[in-house]
């Protein structure tokens, strides 16, 4: 298998996981009764500490779990993560939703064309975005409590520039990997395809704070 038939094998399966959770999100998101006992109380912290477990989980033990074992596990965190997005379908018109997923999509596929061409080493970036992502968290926490919504929209705008730098570096990461021969490729392309998923999801969740129409 070559870089670029590696990189389709990791978008095919970003697409899929991104396919179960849109999916599950809105087929959730049309059945009262789910909404209620996904989204309303201890349902939905439940989800959330299983969707942070399966990630952290899943981050770490990829790479040495057998392909087949990888890719369920990919498949069930997506599906975990629908549960929760059903409250992207709740809140939002689905015109707006599929208006977004175009705008982010079309954004990501630009960087992610940058990360796979550029000839820039992108290495010691990624230190800089993960100290940038852990400073979200922070004032995101910190911001729980002032309640200030021109630090949430610095937070927003901070995290998308994030995001996208992430985008890059991903992509030239999955081909870094794949040059040192250090995993199969296989379980490359499901670890690729989690990293990327997330950075497009965690995009889409701030674009659509910003150009999603809500229901009435």
């Amino acid at each position: 298998m070559n870089s670029q038939a590696l990189l389709s094998k990791v978008f095919l399966w970003m697409f899929f996981g991104l396919l179960v959770t849109f999916g599950t999100g809105y087929v959730v998101s049309m059945n009262p009764n789910m909404v209620i006992n996904v989204l309303g109380g201890s349902g939905m912290i439940i989800c959330v500490l299983v969707e942070l477990a399966l990630v952290i989980f899943l981050s770490a033990r990829i790479t040495k779990m057998q392909p087949t074992t990888a890719k369920i596990g990919f498949l069930l965190y997506s599906f975990v993560s629908g549960l929760t997005f059903s409250s992207v379908f709740v809140v939002y018109e689905i015109t707006s939703v599929l208006y977004v997923f175009l705008i982010t999509a079309v954004i990501f596929g630009i960087l992610a064309f940058i990360g796979a061409t550029t000839k820039i080493d992108l290495t010691r970036m990624g230190t800089y975005l993960f100290m940038a992502l852990l400073a979200i968290l922070i004032c995101t926490l910190i911001n729980l409590f002032l309640g200030s919504s021109t630090f949430d929209l610095i937070i927003s705008v901070v995290t998308i520039l994030v995001f996208l730098g992430f985008t890059a570096y991903d992509v030239q990461n999955i081909l870094r990997l794949y040059e040192s021969n250090m995993l199969p490729d296989d379980n490359l392309a499901i670890y690729g395809a989690l990293d990327l998923y997330l950075d497009f999801i965690n995009l889409f969740l701030q674009f659509i704070q910003f150009f999603g129409k809500s229901r009435d």
